[in-house]
């Protein structure tokens, strides 16, 4: 077994928090107006409890992470900064090796990377990068994340693969966080993505959207659940050194069903046509009972995404929902069932 897939078998701090008690994290879907407002929004977060601020990577919709995470690492405390989640096709690894490093360290060790294949053609075409296979993507993400570990460590470091090459290559001033930052794998499926998680990463993460493994029943995710469980038997990894996190894409909380209804209503048709698949639509007691199946189905974590200005969703979520979250206990073991 390569050293950077024996890194993966031990249990990362902040994966190790979940042992203990459930979080969640928060995600705006869009461009905010102006940097005050922005920071504004993650501060409020931070005071609200929330454990982690996630920021999508598609250069061609969104703020470059690297450029917002750095600035929000030196402008927050306490709250976790991570990509939901960072295509592996849109920058050399060793340059996002080095990104990362120094988000890392700028946040005093807050850093988490999520990773994926990417999933949107024309953005490709309009980078200029070839759309590979599904197959192709996979194995260019296996290879990025060997070469992510391989060069956060001490000595000079050398990998020749298919899609991905670096030689004698060192990093210095890398992570803060040991073994290395945390590393999420988005997706939900079961023979591949889920094989990879167990195999490379410290988190997986998957939710209802089609976007996102259309884990749209507690069943699906039960079995995604168990899926992971197995892959990690296979490779003799403690299936809860994985940590079990959950997407809602979007999520609109509103004080009463009329004010959802509103709030719902609001939103410009095209925009709720896209994202229907994954809404979830609640007041702040629906939304409680509906994260609690969650958890008895397997979640440990919880990334709630709103639309832009949505604050109240956010506060509803931060004053009510995440409080009886964290008194919740998560599962642990390999196989999870449901009453």
């Amino acid at each position: 077994m390569q050293e950077a897939e024996k890194e993966t078998q031990r249990l990362h701090p902040w994966v190790a928090e979940g042992l203990q008690k459930v979080r969640a994290g928060i995600s705006i879907m869009g461009l905010e107006e102006g940097w005050k407002h922005y920071l504004d929004t993650i501060l409020l977060a931070e005071k609200l409890g929330f454990d982690s601020y996630w920021l999508p990577d598609h250069p061609m919709f969104s703020p470059d992470f690297g450029t917002n995470l750095a600035a929000l690492a030196v402008t927050t405390s306490t709250i976790r900064l991570g990509t939901l989640v960072s295509c592996v096709f849109y920058r050399n690894p060793v340059v996002l090796a080095r990104i990362a490093a120094d988000i890392d360290r700028l946040s005093g060790g807050r850093f988490i990377l999520g990773l994926g294949i990417g999933d949107i053609p024309f953005e490709f075409s309009q980078m200029g990068i070839p759309f590979l296979s599904t197959k192709e993507r996979q194995r260019a993400l296996e290879e990025t994340i060997q070469v992510l570990k391989g060069i956060w460590g001490t000595e000079p470091f050398t990998y020749k693969g298919k899609y991905v090459q670096v030689e004698q290559c060192s990093l210095p001033n890398g992570p803060v966080q040991q073994p290395h930052v945390p590393l999420l794998i988005a997706g939900g499926g079961e023979r591949v993505t889920l094989r990879q998680v167990a195999q490379y990463a410290d988190a997986c993460n998957f939710g209802p959207h089609i976007w996102t493994g259309s884990a749209s029943s507690i069943e699906d995710v039960v079995r995604k659940c168990n899926a992971l469980g197995a892959h990690c038997e296979t490779f003799k990894r403690p299936v809860d050194s994985v940590l079990r996190t959950h997407l809602t894409i979007p999520l609109v909380l509103g004080e009463t069903t009329s004010a959802v209804d509103a709030k719902l209503a609001a939103i410009p048709p095209m925009t709720r046509e896209m994202f229907r698949s994954g809404e979830v639509a609640l007041t702040p007691a629906e939304a409680i009972e509906y994260y609690g199946v969650l958890v008895q189905a397997g979640m440990q974590y919880f990334i709630v995404a709103v639309s832009p200005g949505d604050v109240e969703t956010m506060l509803l979520f931060g004053q009510h929902v995440l409080p009886a979250l964290t008194m919740m206990v998560p599962s642990v073991g390999t196989q999870i069932r449901v009453n």
